[in-house]
């Protein structure tokens, strides 16, 4: 077939199949770019809606350490104040005994000497055995002890005054034939207690 057409013509033909070509690549292009567009968006949506739930559990599980954390220092600080707590519990009660048995020697009357102490801390009262010349010497040893102004017993209550005559008294001794027990409450700010005493020494 012999194409008569003009060169011109021809040329024009020629380049509006060319612009046809480049036109469909054009359109083509831009519904890549959209698809990639439209994917990118998607994606990100995605991504942001994912990241939610991810940031909720990161801030509780946050929250909750800071929870354990706060709750096991309270306890190691609870567990801390009991323990000073005792501490000062158990020093409050402990008895210099040098400086009582000292005082106690001051009010214990001429014809008493001094046989048993036995001091119980937890109720911080003390039982006094002594033995006496007679019942006067024993009541003395009570009315001294309960004096408030010796600064040892907030009271002072006799038990018991048990004489035998002769040598068979208790004691084994003529010269005290009499035994007396008294028991006595320390008084709350008496100086014979380690944590009374300003020295802090015995």
């Amino acid at each position: 077939m012999i194409n008569l057409l003009p060169p011109d013509v021809k040329a024009s033909y020629h380049y509006a199949h060319r612009n046809v070509g480049l036109v469909r690549w054009v359109i083509g292009c831009a519904f890549g770019l959209v698809g990639v567009v439209v994917i990118s968006t998607a994606g990100l949506v995605y991504i942001h809606q994912s990241r939610q739930p991810l940031q909720q559990d990161i801030t509780h599980t946050e929250a909750s350490l800071q929870a354990q954390k706060l709750d096991a220092t309270q306890q190691q600080v609870q567990d801390i104040s009991n323990s000073l707590k005792l501490a000062v519990q158990v020093l409050s009660k402990e008895v210099l005994f040098s400086k009582l048995l000292q005082q106690l020697a001051t009010v214990t009357p001429p014809n008493t000497v001094l046989s048993d102490l036995t001091i119980n801390q937890a109720q911080n009262t003390v039982t006094i055995t002594a033995l006496t010349t007679d019942y006067t010497a024993a009541t003395q040893l009570q009315v001294n002890l309960s004096d408030p102004n010796n600064k040892i017993f907030s009271h002072a209550d006799l038990v018991n005054i048990v004489c035998s005559s002769g040598t068979s008294s208790s004691s084994g001794d003529a010269r005290y034939p009499c035994t007396a027990t008294i028991n006595a409450l320390f008084t709350t700010n008496n100086p014979f207690l380690l944590m009374n005493d300003q020295g802090g020494t015995q």
